[in-house]
């Protein structure tokens, strides 16, 4: 069976964001073009180290193209999305790997999600070096992809809101650094005490 490709040109909405308390959250993407939306889960460390490789990506093709290409510092004004995700929220799949590339022909950010069910962990162990494969195709086989295309401006307001969302969570022990529960931790900076409350 063909894989299921999501393609989002330029969607009129694409963002992160979680369903769950702080401690027991559930991070999205989600994107959406008029009525049609797409949602995949990842983890918040995926969500994290996207918004981070999303600022690097921009900034170096900044760099690359001495200042040329149409790229902001910041996110435009009026760009923040405050909303929480689109409703109701069904998952098409998990995220397995993600990937970041710039086209240059569009200007654009492409940034693709992919489902478990590529490569094994044996290929990626295997020391020697396989010939290139061409990269795949919408009708090939392989694990679902949503894919994205944002203009740089969409990207950097997309990055700015993941990295606020994922500094949402819980507050940080100011004694050992690990995430406070509602009802305290056990603190190994403290020889393991709770603190009085």
């Amino acid at each position: 069976m063909p894989r299921q490709v999501f393609n989002f040109d330029h969607p009129e909405r694409f963002v992160a964001g979680t369903v769950g308390e702080p401690g027991d959250r559930a991070f999205y993407l989600q994107a959406r073009t008029g009525s049609r939306v797409t949602s995949v889960v990842l983890e918040k460390v995926q969500v994290t180290l996207l918004a981070e490789k999303l600022e690097e990506l921009l900034d170096e093709v900044l760099r690359a193209t001495g200042g040329a290409a149409p790229i902001p510092a910041m996110p435009p004004a009026g760009s923040e999305d405050l909303e929480p995700l689109d409703q109701p929220i069904l998952e098409e799949f998990r995220v397995a790997k993600l990937t970041l590339a710039w086209d240059a022909d569009n200007e654009s950010v492409v940034i693709e999600a992919e489902a478990p069910g590529g490569e094994t962990e044996e290929e990626e162990e295997d020391e020697e070096e396989p010939a290139p494969a061409p990269p795949p195709t919408d009708e090939d086989e392989g694990p679902d992809l949503l894919r994205v295309y944002l203009d740089p401006g969409a990207a950097r307001a997309f990055s700015k809101r993941a990295q606020a969302l994922v500094n949402a969570g819980r507050p940080a022990c100011p004694f050992c650094g690990l995430p406070l529960d509602t009802e305290g931790h056990v603190c190994p900076r403290t020889n393991g005490k709770r603190p009085a409350t």
